[in-house]
């Protein structure tokens, strides 16, 4: 018998917990290598919020008028052709979901590794996407619970870090968020456009809740509502941490660094408080695993759902779970957690993503001009800004990765192929 829906609060919980993962932890070191300056790096991650802002209105648009799960695969199917939904179907079950979830638990590990020496971070990371693949793999009654549960936790524990920096560091950093006169050449600058690259990493997942639709209670009326307040939430929380990591530690001693959260964590509680904050850090990775493990099985069975040859990815156990999806999805996490490095993959999972939501968005002016009496109960407000804005600023940014880093971007195109190639073999089969 198929469960009930997923509620609006799961919904949502997904979508924060998608977002809240690995890049708000290991990205700020990376920044500070080329960006010294307070106000640019707040900057920068407000700009990337508004770009994820931008985007979520418009998925909600694309998400109330075509409610289906599957995402990416489904606005692209519908809206140009089922060549190019399935390609976006192959990056998200080959990058999209299984990427991110590798990294998150790579710094789960990390984290608490630091901690616990004796420990190796990649079994520990395989650990954790084992565990919440046998989580998700019952019922949407536990696999909601769980997500929700994790989720409240992580959103307390950073509300909780945020106020003791500000109250419990000994010496704060003397920090100055106004502009100063080399700001402005800054921020138009290709170091702020790849910094911008990590900053759109950390707010990815706020398209989380689309995965799902099949699966939520009044799917259109929900699914905008999830969006927008889901994201706007994060971006508040990302500004209010990353001034928190700049209020407590000097930027000498995060610059480069991978593990932020902890080395802030040695400057507010010194080493035996540090030592507890990377548990509770990593603590704060399990719900980005959870979500990725609930929603992206979805794309891989909507799949199965069209093409015959991929039937398998759709089989459900008694309540409807894609368990099939799920195995296969936290089996490829555990292989790239056991064989890559971090930063390729996060590069690279970068500029593939960017791609496909940069073409997503674009759904919303091609299906305003061709299905202008669809029915859409929500509408993109300030309709063309928004989209406009998202696509110039993910543009900017993946133009700027390809002059950069080349070999990150070749890959990328490399999977784009792949996928072409694998959906003609995948029809011919399916006929």
């Amino acid at each position: 018998m198929t469960s009930a829906p997923f509620s609006a609060r799961t919904a949502l919980a997904v979508v924060v917990a998608n977002m809240i993962g690995t890049g708000v932890f290991t990205s700020l070191g990376f920044q500070l290598l080329e960006i010294q300056s307070p106000f640019v790096i707040l900057t920068l991650w407000l700009v990337g919020g508004v770009t994820a802002l931008c985007g979520a209105l418009c998925y909600a648009e694309l998400g109330a008028a075509l409610p289906r799960s599957g995402g990416e695969y489904n606005f692209l199917s519908e809206t140009y052709h089922p060549a190019v939904g399935f390609v976006a179907g192959w990056i998200s079950a080959t990058i999209g979901f299984t990427a991110p979830t590798a990294l998150a638990a790579i710094t789960f590990g990390s984290y608490l590794a630091s901690t616990f020496p004796s420990l190796s971070p990649r079994w520990l990371a395989a650990t954790l996407i084992t565990g919440m693949a046998a989580a998700h793999a019952t019922t949407r009654r536990t696999s909601g619970g769980t997500q929700r549960a994790f989720t409240y936790l992580k959103v307390a524990l950073i509300a909780g870090f945020c106020v003791l920096g500000w109250t419990v560091t000994d010496a704060p950093q003397d920090i100055v968020v106004l502009p100063t006169i080399n700001d402005g050449a800054l921020i138009v600058s290709g170091a702020f456009a790849i910094a911008l690259i990590y900053v759109n990493y950390a707010y990815a997942g706020w398209n989380a809740a689309t995965y799902v639709i099949d699966e939520l209670e009044r799917p259109r009326e929900t699914v905008s509502r999830v969006l927008v307040v889901g994201t706007a939430l994060v971006m508040a929380l990302y500004l209010l941490l990353n001034f928190t990591f700049l209020y407590v530690a000097p930027i000498d001693a995060l610059a480069g660094k991978l593990e932020v959260g902890y080395v802030a964590a040695r400057f507010i509680f010194g080493e035996t408080g540090a030592s507890i904050m990377g548990v509770v850090l990593a603590l704060l990775l399990v719900s980005t695993v959870s979500a990725m493990t609930l929603a992206g099985p979805r794309v891989l069975m909507a799949i199965g759902q069209d093409f015959s040859a991929l039937r398998f990815l759709a089989r459900t156990n008694g309540h409807g779970v894609p368990v099939v999806a799920i195995l296969c999805q936290s089996a490829l996490a555990v292989t790239l957690v056991l064989t890559a490095t971090f930063e390729f993959i996060l590069v690279f999972a970068s500029f593939v993503l960017g791609v496909s939501t940069l073409c997503t968005v674009a759904c919303v002016f091609v299906l305003r001009w061709r299905r202008p009496q669809l029915e859409r109960p929500y509408r993109v407000p300030l309709y063309p800004l928004p989209p406009l804005v998202f696509l110039a600023l993910m543009a900017w940014t993946l133009a700027y990765l390809l002059v950069q880093r080349p070999m990150e971007g070749l890959a990328g195109i490399a999977i784009l192929a792949v996928g072409g190639a694998f959906y003609v073999v995948s029809r011919r089969l399916s006929v």
